[in-house]
C-alpha cells in the first residue's frame, strides 16, 4: 500500500505544480498518471489492497503498458466478500495468500488498451491464465456494455473510459470470478440462479470442506437451476420447504454429482447411450446421443429430460454443468 500511496503523492504533486502553472517552459512534461495512482486517487481501496497484496502494483504502474482494467468498486468486493462467508473486503484481502488474488485480479485485466467503443461482443483474453491458454471474459454490448465471467453472471460497466497513462479503467459492479480458483460451492454461491441448490446442499451436509463439495474432489456437478427446481416442486405438488425438510433431499443431490472432472468433451466422445455413474451408490445417469443440445435421462419415467444448458464451468475442485431440470433417482 505504502507503494501506490507515495506513488499517488509523486504524480499529484507534479499535477499541482503544473495546474498552479509552476516552474520554467523548459521543464520536462508532467509524469503520466498511470491504472495505479488513478484507482488510488479515486478511491478503489480493496483493488488496491488486493493488488498491493498480489504484488501488481508495478505492472499497473508501468509507464510502457497499455491495458484494459475492468476496476470492482469497493461495494462488488464486499458483496463477493459476504457471499463467500467473509465479514467484508478487507477480510477477505486479508484471508486470501498472494497468488489467489493475483489470479483474480489478473483476470480484470486485458492486455491490449481498449475503449468501451473499441470492445465487440465475443470472448477477450485476460491477462490470467488457466490450463496453459488465457481465460477470457464474455463481453457483451448490447444496451451498455457487460462482462460475463466463469460463474456466468454479468458485471455491468458503470462507469467507462477512465483513462490512464498506461491503459484505460472501466469500473464495473461486481468481481470477475476467474476459472480454477473457487470449488464448485463457492461458484454456485456467486451465481443467483443455484440460490435453491446451495440452500439445499447445505441442508443436506454436502458442503463440508472435508467430506462433501469442498473438499480436493474432483467432481462434476449436475447444477440445477432455481427455475428447474420451481418446475420440480410444481410437478410434484409440494413446497420448497417439503423438498429440503425431505429424508431423500441427500440422495437427490448426490444422483446430480459424479467423481471426477468430466468436460463437455469426455461427455460428447464415448458411444451413445452412455452412462455416467454418479455419487448415488448404484445410480447412473444416461447420455442419450450426440445431438446438441445434449441431454440427461434420470431415473424417473414421468421427469423429462434435463437438457444441459451450459457446460464446463471449471472451478478448482472439478466442472459444472448447468441443467434444466431436476434429476430424480429411482427409489431405494
Amino acid at each position: 500500500m505504502y507503494r501506490w500511496l507515495k506513488y499517488l503523492i509523486a504524480t499529484s504533486s507534479v499535477a499541482f505544480l503544473a495546474a498552479c502553472g509552476g516552474g520554467d517552459d523548459d521543464d520536462p512534461p508532467a509524469t503520466p498518471t498511470t491504472i495505479a495512482s488513478v484507482a488510488t486517487a479515486s478511491g478503489f481501496s480493496a483493488l488496491v489492497a488486493a493488488a498491493d497484496k498480489a504484488g501488481l502494483v508495478d505492472e499497473l504502474s508501468d509507464t510502457s503498458a497499455n491495458l484494459t482494467v475492468f476496476a470492482p468498486t469497493d461495494a462488488a468486493f464486499d458483496a463477493l466478500a459476504t457471499k463467500l462467508g467473509f465479514a467484508d473486503a478487507t477480510a477477505m484481502v486479508a484471508a486470501l495468500d498472494g497468488p489467489t488474488l493475483a489470479k483474480i485480479l489478473t483476470y480484470h485485466v486485458l492486455p491490449a488498451r481498449k475503449t468501451a467503443a473499441q470492445l465487440t461482443a465475443g470472448n477477450e483474453p485476460t491477462l490470467y491464465e488457466f490450463e496453459g491458454t488465457p481465460a477470457t471474459l464474455a463481453i457483451g454490448t448490447t444496451g451498455g456494455v457487460t462482462v460475463t465471467d466463469e460463474v456466468l453472471v454479468a458485471a455491468n460497466v458503470t462507469t467507462p473510459d477512465v483513462d490512464a497513462g498506461n491503459g484505460v479503467i472501466h469500473v464495473i459492479d461486481k468481481v470477475l470470478v476467474p476459472p480454477g480458483v473457487l470449488n464448485v460451492v463457492q461458484m454456485a454461491k456467486l451465481n443467483p440462479a443455484f440460490s435453491t441448490l446451495v440452500a439445499a446442499v447445505t441442508t443436506a451436509g454436502l458442503d463440508s470442506p472435508v467430506s462433501g463439495l469442498q473438499s480436493a474432489g474432483p467432481f462434476t456437478v449436475f447444477a440445477p437451476t432455481n427455475d428447474a427446481f420451481t418446475a420440480l416442486l410444481a410437478r410434484l405438488g409440494i413446497s420448497a420447504n417439503d423438498l429440503l425438510g425431505s429424508p431423500d433431499l441427500g440422495n437427490i443431490l448426490r444422483y446430480h454429482v459424479a467423481s471426477g472432472a468430466f468436460r463437455a468433451a469426455d461427455v460428447l466422445g464415448p458411444p451413445k447411450p452412455a452412462s455416467v455413474p454418479t455419487l448415488l451408490s448404484g445410480s447412473n445417469l444416461t447420455v442419450p446421443s450426440n445431438t446438441l443440445p445434449l441431454t440427461l435421462i434420470d431415473d424417473d419415467v414421468d421427469s423429462p429430460d434435463a437438457t444441459i444448458a451450459a457446460t464446463d464451468v471449471r472451478a478448482s475442485n472439478g466442472v459444472i454443468h448447468v441443467i434444466t431440470q431436476v434429476l430424480i433417482p429411482a427409489p431405494n
